[in-house]
Order: C-alpha cells, then structure tokens, then sequence
C-alpha cells in the first residue's frame, strides 16, 4: 500500500495548481511515481537521465512561471539534478524537487543506493524540508501535508527558487494487484498571500531630493522575461526624460530606445569621459557583457538597485542604494519624478549605437564565411514568434553582439555553464507550439546530448549548431590563447559531428560549409515538420577567431570617424 502522505502530497501539488511533473526510474521512488502517474490532473513525463530532467523542468517553468515536480530515486540520482538546481536557485525558478530516499537507521551502513540526503542542494535552494517516514498517527499526516504547503508556498515567494523535500519510504514500494490509488478530494491546503513593496513617503522624499543633484542617469536592465509594461516605462524615460538605458539579449527588453551594441566601443578608453554616468540604477539580474561591468566599476557614480527584497546587488561595485520595490512600480515614480537629464550625455551613446549599428551591417558585406556572420543571416531568417535558447559561451556572446532582438531569449545565466542548454530548450518545447530555437555551440551541444534520449515529440525545435570542433571561447581570451597548451588543454578539440546524433535520434539534418549551402538550408529549415531540426555549422577555431577580431576592428575604426 502507497504511503497516505505521498497521496496526500500529490494532491496537494494538483490543488495548489501545479500541473507537470517530470520523473526518472527507480525503484525506491515508485510510490511517488506512481501516485504523480495516476493523478489525473498532473501531466507526467519520465526522462532517464536526472541531470537532463532537471534541465527540461527548468525550461518548462521558464514559461509556464509556476512549480514543476521532479522526483527521483535515492542516492546518486539526487546529485545528478544539482547543476539544474543551481541554475534555477540563481535565475529564480520554482522547482519542486522529490528526493525519495532510505530510512535514517539504513544511511551510511553499506546499503545501495544511500547517500546524505537531507539538506544535499546547501544554499542553492530556498529551504530543505524532511517528510516523516510513517503516518501510523494523524500527527505525522498533518505534518507532512504541512510541509508540502510550505515548500510550494516557499518555492512561489519573491524571489522565486527551488525547494527540497526529503522523502525516506520503506517497503513495499507497489500496490498490490487490483489496489487503486485514492486521492483525497480536499487535501489540506493553505495559500500565502503575495503583497506588492511600497515605499513610504518618506523614502521617496528623500529619492527625489537625492535626484536633483544627478543629470547623467544610466538605467541597466538585467536578465528577466518580456515585459510590456517595463517596456512602456523604459521607453518613456528614454524619449522624455532623456536618460541612457542599457539592455542586452537577455533582458528581453531591447527597443529603438535602449543601447544594445555597447560591447563595441565600451572597451575604449578614449571613450569613457563622455560616456561617464553620475547615477546607475539597475534591476533585474545578471548582464552579459563584460566591457559594461567593466566600465561601470572604474566609474565615480553612484548605483541604485531595485528589487523587491531590497538584497544588496553590487555587480559594479558602486553600490549606494538597495531600493525595496518592484521594478514598475519604481521606474513609474521615476518617470513621473524626473525632471529632463543631460541631452548631451544621452546623445553621445545614442550616436555610438547609431554608429555600430550601420558598421555592423556594412562589415558582414564583406566579411568572410564563419560562425558570426552565419549567425547573424540565421538570425534574420528566425520566425519574429521564435522562441530563443542560447547556450553560453561564444553562442550568448554573439547573439549579443548582434544587437536588438524580437523574439524573447532565454539562457542560463544563473551560473552561466554550459550543462543543460539542450535540455532546457526541450522543456520549452512542452510548454508552447511556437518554434523554439536552440543556438549553441559543438561542446554545449554534445555535452548535453542525453536531452533528446526520451519518447516525447518535439516538431517545433529547430536547433543551429555552431561547429568549429573546439572551445572556440578560448582562443578569444587572452590568458589561454597565449598559451602553448591552447588547443589540448583549454579549446579540448573534437571532431564529433551531429550527423550521427540525428540519424540516431531521427531528427532531420544539414550540414553547411559555406554561405551558398547555408541559404539553401534555411529555405526549408523553418518549414513545418514531424521531427526537429539540425542546422548544423561547420567552421574553424582558428579562422572565427580571425573574423571576430577584423569585424571589431573595422567597427573601432568606423565609431572614430
């Protein structure tokens, strides 16, 4: 017989509207598996391999912005998921994460399967919780479902994360023959209640009596999900109030009004006076690019960061104040507040970017055939409804380089490895009928190849593999391009191709080596079909490397004219 308190747990996940679950094989999970199985209101899928399910989870609570259950068996299993659970605890993202697991008398006396499970995931997630191993009393059934009310409600609650519940099961893990699973109707549930920061008056006082001694004010927009109404505000600010406001990819809030091509010229000294800001306010979470951490930290002025915790984030290391707000609601006061900055300052980027922008496009005339010119044709011929995965590395940064987007990115910033970025790509895929696309590299790629090993459909992935057979990310940095150990050691040449991962996956595929084939490719690669799609983009290291450096060079040149 099943465990009353993992039936009651399952009901409780479905009460609480969490819809999907995603569970691997096992034995000592079975009753978990079971349960989530048979509810019919939970949509399950199995995927074998943990570090991958945990991935996908990720990707379909990207989109669906609430709780997905993942269960798995003890021991190993449970470590398998922790580079997911990193990225997710990072980037603020609700899992609900199931460890099935041995009594505590059986834990560390040569039993399989056993491992330290309690607690396992340390800081990287919200809070670890421990179910009772028996419901002999009503005691220990209020307890759990208790627990399981508070681990969703924790998972929910800004910032958003993943939680841990511990779930020590005895035998006999299986029902008997004829057993059905009863659910109850009304499992005990209680919700918390979400409120809106609001900062006091006084507070807003002393704000607005601090703007007045600003007029260079630079907004820097992190990592987060496509937001009209952020949009709106940004965008009013820009126009009316004449600030600066930086985005790049991932902050999903690009428009003719924010400077995205600031990777460009931000490297250059000569540069920097005109570009200095007195006042930064930030919000949202990580930025890509490295020249505007850099830049901002050698700058004088003052950083405001807004979040609704108020938690200190001072990636500039000029951090002067936390602001305890949302970020609309904030930007809203700010808008209405703001007398009109320096016009001067505002030009002086917009001018850049308008620069950039026109020596971007002229460079790829004549430019040769290589991974960031292909990129970029790519890029113009991606449905505008396309949903984008990025994998890190050389992929995030030339999508970067390449300016304002349409479709909505997603990439895995949290810890920014490349473990998972097929895997989140394929959880994306569960959760809309749009195209989804994946554009990675050949390591992110291969290393990652367990994503598609599972039985469920995905007609609308289309995946752009960028093949140079190596690191490429290693020969633009120059402590290991100098070095002599480069291509062994750091770059990990490879001659895989994807060739053999279609055929076995039954995926469609081409292969290009040059601009023609590439065209010709992409005629049929967006066109409707049963099976996902590879693009796949042969290159050499060494000859990226090249291109990349004459296309900033040129682009240097054309910004000092």
């Amino acid at each position: 017989m099943i465990l009353q308190s993992v039936v009651d747990l399952v009901a409780i996940c479905a009460k609480k509207g969490i819809q999907n679950a995603i569970l691997s094989p096992g034995s000592r999970c079975a009753p978990l598996t079971l349960a989530f199985a048979r509810h019919p209101q939970i949509h399950t899928r199995t995927i074998s391999d943990e570090r991958s399910a945990a991935f996908i989870a990720l990707g379909m609570v990207q989109q669906l912005k609430e709780p997905v259950v993942l269960v798995c068996t003890s021991g190993s299993a449970a470590l398998n998921y922790y580079p997911a659970v990193a990225e997710a605890f990072f980037q603020q993202i609700p899992l609900l994460i199931l460890t099935a697991d041995r009594p505590a008398e059986w834990i560390d006396q040569y039993d399989g399967q056993t491992i330290f499970q309690p607690e396992v995931y340390g800081k990287h997630v919200k809070g670890s919780f421990q179910l009772p191993d028996s419901t002999r009393n009503s005691d220990q059934l209020w307890h759990s479902s208790r627990v399981v009310n508070e681990a969703i409600n924790l998972s929910k609650q800004f910032p958003a994360g993943p939680v841990h519940i511990n779930i020590p099961l005895r035998e006999p893990f299986y029902p008997e023959d004829g057993e059905k699973i009863e659910f109850p109707a009304n499992p005990r549930v209680f919700n918390q209640e979400h409120s809106s920061v609001q900062l006091s008056e006084e507070s807003l006082k002393r704000l607005s009596n601090r703007l007045q001694s600003f007029s260079k004010i630079l907004i820097v927009a992190g990592q987060q999900k496509p937001n009209e109404v952020l949009q709106a505000v940004l965008d009013k600010l820009s126009k009316e109030k004449k600030v600066v406001i930086i985005t790049d990819t991932i902050s999903n809030l690009q428009s003719d009004q924010t400077i995205s091509l600031h990777d460009h010229w931000l490297g250059n000294p000569a540069l920097s006076q005109e570009l200095e800001p007195e006042l930064i306010i930030s919000f949202g979470k990580s930025a890509i690019s490295k020249s505007l951490k850099l830049f901002l930290r050698k700058t004088h002025a003052s950083h405001w960061h807004v979040q609704e915790d108020g938690k200190a984030k001072d990636t500039f290391q000029r951090l002067s104040r936390t602001i305890p707000s949302s970020p609309v609601s904030f930007l809203n006061w700010l808008a209405a507040e703001l007398k009109p900055q320096n016009q001067d300052f505002q030009n002086s980027w917009i001018e850049l970017e308008q620069k950039a922008k026109s020596a971007l496009a002229e460079v790829f005339k004549t430019s040769e055939f290589g991974e960031y010119s292909a990129l970029a044709f790519c890029l113009s011929k991606t449905p505008s409804l396309s949903k984008i995965h990025v994998a890190n590395s050389m992929a995030v940064r030339y999508l970067n380089l390449l300016g304002k987007r349409e479709q909505e990115i997603s990439c895995n910033r949290g810890t920014s490895g490349i473990d998972g970025s097929n895997s989140t790509a394929v959880g994306c895929t569960f959760t809309t009928k749009d195209t989804v696309t994946l554009i990675t590299g050949d390591m992110a790629f291969f290393y990652d190849r367990n994503a598609f090993w599972h039985n469920y459909a995905m007609p609308n992935l289309r995946i752009i593999l960028l093949n140079n057979h190596a690191g490429g990310i290693f020969r633009l940095i120059e402590g290991p391009a100098n070095q002599p150990e480069l291509e062994e050691f750091f770059e990990t040449k490879q001659s895989l191709s994807a060739q053999h991962l279609a055929t076995e996956f039954g995926f469609f595929y081409a292969k290009v080596i040059n601009q023609n084939e590439l065209e010709l490719a992409l005629d049929d690669f967006y066109s409707p079909s049963i099976h996902p799609k590879i693009l796949e983009i042969e290159t050499s290291s060494p000859k990226n490397a090249e291109i990349l450096k004459l296309v900033k060079e040129k682009i240097k040149t054309a910004i000092q004219q």
